[in-house]
């Protein structure tokens, strides 16, 4: 993915001018850098500076994070250049891998949810007569079919 806006002239910001306006903390920046979902930055007088550009990838990768894409699949869609029309293609397909995934855990959860609701208004005298535990209602979670690495400083997980 390139960095818009991106030229000689622009204005540069430091990791910490990043980290405000993006939300991220600078471990975070720097750990993308390492593992190579962000470019190497500029460096000036030794300090990194990045082009303001580099706004719009940590969005991505922020928005990718939440949407459940492992960091090597937000890797796979940051490697597209501006004219690559696959780009698209790529997201689509990983976004139909990931759908039936998604469905299992909403299904799962409005089980969760419902089993909760019940427990909420059970009256029972105690767990031993509670039609509650009779019965395996709540199957065990879905498995994920890769499970998305949240490691580096940056460990949120929104859901």
């Amino acid at each position: 993915m390139s960095n818009p806006g991106a030229g000689v002239g622009d204005a540069l910001l430091g990791i910490g001018e990043l980290a405000r306006l993006t939300g991220k903390r600078a471990s975070a920046i720097r750990y993308y850098e390492q593992i190579g979902l962000l470019p190497q930055p500029a460096r000036v007088d030794g300090r990194r500076r990045y082009h303001a550009g580099i706004v719009r990838t940590l969005a991505v990768i922020e928005t990718g994070q939440r949407a459940g894409l492992a960091l090597e699949e937000i890797k796979m869609l940051l490697a597209a250049s501006p004219d690559d029309g696959e780009a698209i293609s790529r997201l689509r397909e990983m976004a139909e891998r990931k759908l039936p995934e998604i469905k299992a855990l909403i299904e799962h959860s409005q089980l969760v949810r419902d089993w909760l609701e019940c427990a909420a208004r059970c009256e029972c005298p105690d767990l031993d007569q509670c039609p509650l535990f009779d019965d395996p209602a709540i199957p065990a979670p879905p498995k994920r079919a890769q499970p998305s690495p949240r490691v580096g400083p940056d460990r949120r997980r929104a859901v």
